[in-house]
């Protein structure tokens, strides 16, 4: 076949790639080295890109990210059409491929090693890079957010364009939604203003004004908030005196400062707390009266309804006897960063990668950063490498060779707000661009945050570092208890700090309950308060996760709470990652079925 020209190229794939001089100078360098006619090459970038799930072909725009899994695809092809028929190789020369070395790009004679044939040379082939994973099935079920063309992109909105009206919408209709929770579960026909005089009323009768007192309190909902007048901490921190109410317009609309009754009570909490915990941005109910509109003052604080527990939280459903998919399963979670500070070698990441190989688990979940935008060498522009060629070559490279060695595993990707390859650096997060994977369906791209289940065990996870904000801004109350609920789980007994600090997530359904964002934390959420739909924890159902992955700075633990499996693997660059596994028996205990355990990384 005579070589392809550019004018060729530029008549198959069109003006886009004749009007990029390097990306035009790549396709024929291709064509030519490959013996290929650019009909051809476009229609192996067309299959590369070809998903059998979608209802229609989506074919990505052809740049120069993709040549890189258009090379690796076509080696491919070439190793297995070579392995088809037999041939006799020369000794010492293996896995090879016959080029054209005369048309050579310059920068592969260097890497070129030539056998002893000088017209075949020894080219390394980029296995699992841009191609599609084992062609044995998964040894799990996974089950995602959507991921329609419409999901995408609500996820994937356009930020710092948000308007005060909808910003103060999403936040009331936060409060509307618990105040409806709120009426139903403690059987409350009508909510009340906290803002106006509860104590003192009057009328007129036969001209006669008439004085007298109303002894019954009433029950209102709303936000905590700071009360500006009172606080005097620069930040403002939350105190008995510094705490406001914000309630809804259908309510008022209006903030009212907060006293507490000496004798306060508190209603439907955790058997054996003994108090509650108040932040910003949690909503309560809260019984009481207002003696006058400048204060009101708390007799009684109503815990919020608790979610439903989990189906699966006392039985394992066992997946149909004629599936080939074992119910069992085992998960390793880690979260970024995944190289010290000092350094680029990602030598923690490579660490794992090790252990992976060794233990080969079902599934791996990786929480960002992955390339750390706070990372000093980043930040320092000590590196010559783009952030999406970084991410590939220390990150994704590594990753492939553990799901090649492990066929049937699958790996969970969620990025962070510091990660300098995604798109977005707001919460809540989309996820990461399939151009980073080449779209290799072992790797699933997840939203931050976001739920997902494998083998109907359900699992929440972010990457933000929300158990530690809690815990900075919590005020603790304590009450005498009323109607406690009994703990579903032998294991929460009420009495852990750290756990009814993770239970604030449960009780608020927000995988992040708190607002505003603690100003010397801000830039570690970059909170978008118009999606606050994006941060439900129950998303669309009243059943917490079997299993909910909070990465936090502070000391790495592992509870339940209510019926929920509380994890915290810390940061993989301080060594440390959690291990699950998941037997298969319906019979046993929760506690006996779900194994975890956060371990120290070996070196």
């Amino acid at each position: 076949m005579s070589a392809v020209t550019q004018e060729e190229v530029i008549r198959v794939f069109g003006d886009h790639v004749g009007s990029d001089n390097k990306l035009l100078e790549e396709c024929t360098s291709i064509c030519q080295l490959y013996n290929l006619s650019a009909e051809t090459l476009l229609y192996k970038w067309e299959a590369l890109n070809f998903r059998p799930s979608a209802t229609r072909s989506e074919i990505s725009e052809f740049t120069m990210d993709s040549i890189i899994a258009l090379k690796a695809q076509i080696q491919r092809d070439i190793v297995k059409e070579n392995a088809k028929r037999p041939q006799h190789r020369a000794i010492g020369v293996t896995n090879t491929a016959i080029v054209n070395r005369s048309r050579l790009p310059v920068n592969m004679h260097k890497t070129a090693v030539v056998g002893q044939n000088p017209t075949i040379a020894q080219m390394k082939v980029e296995e699992g890079f841009g191609v599609p994973g084992p062609s044995k099935s998964s040894s799990v079920v996974f089950k995602g957010p959507a991921n329609d063309p419409s999901s995408r992109k609500y996820r994937s909105y356009r930020y710092m364009y948000e308007k005060i009206l909808e910003r103060s919408e999403a936040l009331d209709d936060r409060i509307e939604e618990f105040s409806e929770l709120i009426k139903e579960h403690y059987n409350v026909a009508e909510l009340g203003d906290p803002t106006s005089g509860t104590d003192v009323c009057a009328t007129i009768y036969r001209c006669v004004m008439l004085v007298y007192t109303v002894k019954d309190d009433i029950i209102v909902t709303g936000r905590i908030v700071y009360d500006a007048d009172t606080a005097d901490t620069a930040p403002p921190r939350l105190t008995e005196t510094s705490m406001a109410l914000e309630a809804s317009r259908a309510n008022g609309g209006k903030r009212v400062a907060l006293r507490l009754d000496s004798s306060v009570t508190i209603r439907g909490a955790a058997q054996g707390a003994g108090s509650v915990g108040l932040f910003p941005g949690s909503i309560v109910a809260l019984k009481g009266k207002n003696g006058g509109g400048n204060w009101f003052l708390v007799k009684e604080i109503l815990s919020l309804p608790p979610l439903k527990p989990s189906p699966t939280s006392f039985r394992l459903p066992s997946i149909k006897s004629d599936s080939a998919v074992d119910p069992s399963f085992s998960i390793h979670i880690a979260c970024g960063p995944y190289t010290p500070d000092a350094d680029l070698s990602y030598k923690p990441w490579r660490a794992l990668v090790k252990t992976l190989k060794a233990s080969k688990p079902s599934v791996v979940l990786l929480m960002g950063p992955f390339i750390d935008v706070q990372h000093p060498k980043i930040k320092t522009g000590e590196t010559d490498m783009l952030p999406d060629a970084l991410f590939r070559s220390l990150f994704i490279e590594h990753l492939r060779t553990y799901l090649d060695s492990s066929p049937g595993s699958i790996a969970v990707l969620v990025p962070s707000i510091r990660d300098l390859i995604s798109r977005q650096a707001v919460y809540p997060q989309g996820e990461l661009d399939p151009e980073l994977t080449a779209s290799d369906p072992r790797i699933h791209l997840l939203p931050n945050p976001s739920r997902f289940s494998i083998n109907d065990i359900t699992f929440g996870v972010t990457s933000v570092d929300v158990v530690y904000h809690l815990k900075k801004e919590e005020l603790s109350i304590k009450g005498a208890e009323v109607d406690p609920i009994p703990s579903a789980s032998p294991d929460d007994t009420g009495t852990d700090v750290m756990a009814n600090t993770c239970r604030h997530i449960l009780q608020q359904r927000s995988f992040y309950p708190l607002f505003p964002v603690p100003l010397d934390v801000s830039h570690e959420v970059n909170l978008s308060v118009t999606h606050l739909d994006g941060l439900r924890l129950a998303d669309g159902t009243d059943n917490p996760p079997d299993i909910l992955i909070l990465p936090s700075r502070l000391k790495q633990f592992s509870k339940v709470v209510q019926t929920t499996t509380m994890i915290n693997p810390s940061f993989l660059s301080k060594g440390t990652f959690a291990k699950l596994d998941i037997a298969a028996g319906s019979t046993d205990s929760y506690k006996e079925r779900i194994k975890t355990e956060v371990v120290k990384l070996e070196a």
